[in-house]
């Protein structure tokens, strides 16, 4: 039985600055190595996904977006983790430019990039686990069947919890949760 631990990249990995595509501009976020070393340690495959519809507007091309993440990857290496996969939607429904503007099973809520991990890495995702920061992210991972999602943000930023989801102000409350579980 394999699983996964699903994490969104802008808000969860890094701080999301909007359209970040640029090394200069990434800034982890505090905890972000520690969580998915205890999630390498408890035999997750750490997947990131991404909806990242700078490209459909034009604001930077998919081979700059691959740049930052093979640089991304090896920071992780750096501290011990290995990511299995990256995952991102280029798309954007009314925004997009060309054959980017479109509807798509990939961009989140929908759960084409699970999906598709799920078949690549051969997952059981009923035993998986995803880490957003926007209610689109638990819903894409409520929409592919994942067990257990974890919102991250200030409390007040949603409305109301979503069903079978657990919500943590950030990463480092996140890990102490999941430590004593």
């Amino acid at each position: 039985m394999i699983k996964a631990a699903f994490l969104d990249r802008d808000g969860v990995v890094n701080i999301d600055k909007g359209y970040v595509y640029k090394i200069e501009d990434f800034q982890f976020i505090k905890g972000i190595f520690d969580l998915c070393r205890l999630f390498q340690d408890r035999q997750y495959k750490i997947v990131i996904i991404s909806n990242q519809s700078g490209i459909a507007r034009g604001y930077y091309t998919i081979d700059q977006l691959e740049e930052l993440t093979v640089w991304i990857r090896n920071r992780f290496e750096d501290q011990g983790v290995f990511i299995s996969r990256f995952y991102f939607c280029p798309h954007h429904p009314t925004k997009g430019i060309g054959r980017l503007k479109k509807e798509c099973d990939c961009r989140k809520p929908n759960p084409g990039m699970i999906l598709r991990a799920q078949k690549e890495l051969q997952l059981n995702l009923g035993e998986s686990l995803l880490v957003g920061n926007q209610l689109s992210d638990i819903d894409a991972g409520k929409n592919a069947g994942i067990g257990r999602k974890y919102l991250i943000g200030p409390k007040d930023k949603f409305k109301s919890k979503p069903a079978n989801c657990d919500v943590f102000e950030n990463l480092i409350e996140l890990k102490d949760f999941l430590t004593r579980a």
